[in-house]
């Protein structure tokens, strides 16, 4: 996954717009969360299925099985660099609704809900 470009495109949405679509859920949406294990130990956000950018051997071929390629498809990590990466990838793999949560965790810690934890 490291080798991927960026010519595939995808959208962005700012972390107060995640939290309003968090809200406002009605189970539509799926979350993915593409860092590794011991930073969700740290810091997460509640729903969000974690596939580790490291670990891409172990859950890539079961991504067009476990999620639907048409569904509006967020993708979380840090900063918003290794979501972008997963981005890109989703869209490669035939997904059509894909969205990079723009500043990761980091950004959603520091401008939508400061009770979760930064590092």
């Amino acid at each position: 996954m490291t080798n991927t470009s960026f010519d595939q495109p995808f959208s962005e949405i700012t972390v107060e717009e995640l939290a309003k679509r968090l809200e406002n859920n009605e189970g539509t949406l799926q979350l993915i969360d593409v860092r590794e294990p011991q930073e969700i130990a740290i810091s997460r956000l509640e729903g969000f299925v974690n596939l580790p950018l490291s670990e891409y051997e172990q859950w890539s071929q079961q991504v067009s099985v476990r999620f639907d390629v048409h569904a509006e498809t967020l993708v979380l990590c840090h900063h918003g660099i290794r979501s972008a990466q997963m981005c890109q990838w989703l869209v490669t793999q035939g997904f059509t609704n894909v969205k990079n949560i723009k500043g990761g965790i980091s950004a959603y810690s520091i401008l939508v809900d400061p009770s979760v934890p930064q590092y």
